[in-house]
């Protein structure tokens, strides 16, 4: 990126950008669902189960904290957030990594005037992640720009990018898919409804693009008309060899789902002269319709939620919302492991603790026949 000013940067094709924002083969800035092709998606996967398994006992999270605390995090979050803000914060916590915060422009020196380039390269100064949640499109690879064009670049990971990307939440939502359906076949040849807002929702924009990797999808649009999935996504997914129905009937079809992605209206994109509904009862899914789903249905949320999810079916065994919210802190742990390149020393932590339990289990003495 340095050889580039940015206004070339932003004219390059996904497949330059991303090039560019790679390293050895893998994500160092984390802006874009693109960059993540089926092998670092099952890498992660694997990673992400390891980190859990580890966990689980106090000497593993004690070894998990020890792998990068010599760095620090600076949460950069210009939009509200709850689950993202606590998850990547967690997800620190996780691996030793510091953090510190900007969660509010009106107490920073933006209100004096700094430039957002400015923040960022002092941002750079003092830390080693810039985590970057923005309402503006394209602020976060304006941020990676500027930093590769700087005497000091750190990775930036973006949080959530205007109603365009949200990377990292479908890094969480395609591993909490192939985690429920890991009894029934995997994530191959299955059918997805995205629901609700698709024109500015975006997590299932980047879901959807993330979901080109695996075969025999079927993706099932369900909007009402004016929201849409926007024409490049579509194109995309046309592309690729998912299998694209976009449909305003969203119940009738609820029985052929294998997972149900609902969305809330994003209305805190409405500009002036365009004020949306706060719900889309259409596009609801209530108690009620629970009896036309299959067994394993995986229903899924990105959350908040208000009414287009009946709060009746949490206690489901298909409601995998708060599965799902809890998958991206440890995805989360995975993914900043495998930016930092210390992925293959937990590995090779976890395979000892294998061996080591492998070869005492074959050390103990065998029950006598009777």
């Amino acid at each position: 990126m340095k050889t580039h000013n940015w206004n070339d940067f932003i004219s390059f094709s996904t497949e330059k950008k991303v090039s560019l924002l790679n390293r050895n083969d893998r994500p160092y800035h984390c802006l874009l669902a693109q960059q993540f092709d089926r092998s670092f998606l099952d890498s992660l996967y694997h990673l992400t189960n390891v980190i859990r398994a580890i966990s689980k006992s106090k000497q593993g999270n004690l070894y998990l904290q020890s792998t990068l605390p010599h760095k620090k995090a600076m949460l950069y979050f210009m939009q509200p957030s709850t689950r993202t803000y606590l998850s990547f914060r967690t997800a620190c916590q996780i691996l030793g990594i510091q953090t510190s915060d900007v969660r509010d422009s009106s107490i920073s020196s933006e209100v004096k005037g700094e430039s957002n380039e400015d923040t960022l390269r002092t941002f750079s100064s003092y830390f080693d992640f810039i985590i970057m949640r923005h309402p503006e499109e394209g602020i976060a690879e304006r941020a990676a720009w500027v930093l590769e064009n700087s005497d000091r670049t750190v990775p930036v990971l973006n949080a959530g990018s205007g109603k365009d990307q949200h990377p990292t939440q479908a890094l969480l939502d395609i591993y909490t898919l192939r985690r429920s359906f890991e009894n029934f076949g995997g994530l191959k040849d299955k059918t997805i409804i995205l629901a609700g807002d698709l024109l500015r929702g975006r997590t299932v924009r980047s879901l959807a693009q993330m979901l080109t990797h695996f075969d025999g999808i079927k993706l099932i649009l369900s909007s009402p008309e004016k929201f849409k999935m926007r024409n490049d996504v579509i194109d995309l997914l046309k592309m690729s060899s998912v299998e694209v129905i976009e449909s305003d009937k969203f119940k009738e079809h609820l029985p052929e789902a294998d997972a149900i992605y609902m969305t809330r209206v994003q209305d805190e994109h409405d500009t002036e002269g365009f004020k949306s509904e706060r719900s889309l009862p259409d596009f609801s899914l209530t108690e009620a319709d629970l009896k036309n789903l299959k067994e394993h249905t995986a229903i899924m949320h990105p959350l908040p939620r208000r009414n287009e999810l009946d709060p009746a079916i949490d206690n489901d065994p298909r409601a995998k919302y708060w599965r799902q919210e809890r998958n991206g802190m440890w995805s989360r742990a995975a993914l900043m492991l495998m930016i930092a390149n210390k992925d293959s020393e937990v590995l090779n932590y976890w395979n000892e603790i294998c061996r080591q339990v492998n070869h005492t289990a074959k050390a103990l003495p065998r029950k006598r026949q009777l």
